[in-house]
């Protein structure tokens, strides 16, 4: 079938028909599918009932799975998923919504932040691919900002001061400022600051963009309050209406973003009822700096 796109936003975000992710695409619908993640940065498809792993088969069309090691605090004998997709719902393992106090959920609630996913990771994760299984009746709605709108937006002063500044990213820092701040010495140790780029160039337009996250705590060469009211000035910036696509789920839609060129947040709602997403995380190739040790 044809993949046919059409723009939902004046600056970015496609809706796709004429795709069935039940089915393997042909070797033209997964090249027209990146080309629009590349010209959209966020595609969205409706109505597509799939398992795990046709979802993880579909991802796969676009890079490796990247490996989830290191982006949770949940235990191994307590993951709900068996699949490689990651559990981006409100549940446990019992299948019910988890209860306020419990660790995992106050450390998921970071993903209310603006964040690219896997920022915290020397390599991060190029697409993520969100299916919505069971829809939160009140809230929950997820949003995009375009980092490449956002970017040339810019004053030229601001893009020549931060075109070379090199940030450092951990899940500490995100979590920290929600007041999260009690971990194990063993995940201290896989939390540890990595080195990102303030701006990247996407490797297939040559546009530039903003890279933010709230997993960004620190700027090399600058004081820490002055790097975080950067950082804050710039995300203020990158995120008004102006930039930023909502989009407001109904079961069976699946989402595909571009973490190199966008942010997103997810909207607070009710967490007594439940809420399953999966997301299949389809990994980056390199780095955006060289890693030296962020020490």
């Amino acid at each position: 079938m044809t993949v046919l796109i059409r723009q939902l936003h004046k600056h970015f975000v496609g809706e796709v028909s004429g795709v069935d992710l039940r089915k393997p695409l042909t070797k033209q619908e997964a090249i027209d599918i990146e080309a629009g993640m590349d010209k959209y940065a966020v595609l969205v498809f409706h109505g597509q009932d799939i398992s795990d792993d046709q979802q993880m088969a579909f991802a796969l069309n676009f890079g490796k799975r990247e490996n989830a090691r290191g982006g949770t605090v949940t235990k191994k004998e307590d993951y709900r998923l068996s699949s490689g997709l990651n559990d981006v719902s409100n549940l446990g393992k019992d299948g019910k919504p988890l209860p306020k106090d419990h660790r995992t959920h106050l450390f998921n609630l970071g993903n209310c932040l603006w964040h690219s996913d896997s920022s915290f990771r020397p390599i991060p994760a190029k697409f993520s691919l969100l299916s919505a299984r069971v829809v939160n009746p009140k809230g929950g709605n997820t949003e995009f900002a375009d980092m490449r709108a956002a970017y040339d937006a810019l004053d030229d002063e601001t893009k020549t001061e931060i075109d070379d500044m090199i940030c450092e990213h951990s899940l500490m820092y995100s979590r920290g400022s929600l007041g999260f701040l009690d971990y194990t010495d063993e995940e201290k140790e896989m939390f540890k600051p990595v080195l990102q780029r303030l701006v990247r160039t996407h490797p297939a337009h040559g546009r530039k963009s903003l890279y933010l996250s709230s997993h960004a705590g620190a700027i090399r060469g600058m004081s820490m309050p002055e790097a975080r009211l950067l950082l804050r000035d710039l995300t203020e910036h990158a995120t008004q209406p102006e930039f930023v696509y909502v989009h407001k789920w109904t079961v069976h839609d699946l989402v595909m973003w571009d973490n190199r060129q966008t942010v997103h947040r997810v909207r607070r709602y009710d967490q007594s009822q439940p809420r399953d997403m999966r997301r299949a995380t389809v990994a980056g190739t390199q780095p955006t700096v060289a890693q030296e040790a962020a020490e």
